[in-house]
């Protein structure tokens, strides 16, 4: 008897304890959600510099350029991006013009 409520008890504890991490669960599985929904609103499928299928070669490489989200293959792909980034900014421009005219 006093084996059945000890774990009773523990499953309680357990139980008790386990309840905010179920929550943040939740929370990260939102968070990874809303990423993908902000990697659909990028209007390329491939990389501006080489032209290569973003996320052909793993997870794309991500920044920021004049507050604009830019999305290269690779981040090998960044110092071809930095020499001539005005053609690679209008070529993401007529991209997001096109998605635009679209929608």
């Amino acid at each position: 008897m006093k084996l059945l409520s000890r774990l009773t008890a523990a499953f309680l504890v357990a139980t008790f304890l386990a309840a905010p991490f179920a929550a943040f669960a939740e929370d990260a599985a939102k968070g990874t959600a809303e990423k993908k929904s902000e990697k659909s609103k990028y209007p390329l499928k491939t990389c501006v510099v080489s032209d290569e299928k973003l996320g052909g070669m793993g997870d794309p490489y991500v920044f920021k350029h004049e507050n604009k989200e830019v999305q290269l293959c690779c981040k090998s792909c960044k110092k071809d991006f930095d020499k001539n980034s005005k053609k690679f900014m209008k070529k993401l421009a007529d991209a997001e013009k096109k998605a635009n005219k679209k929608s």
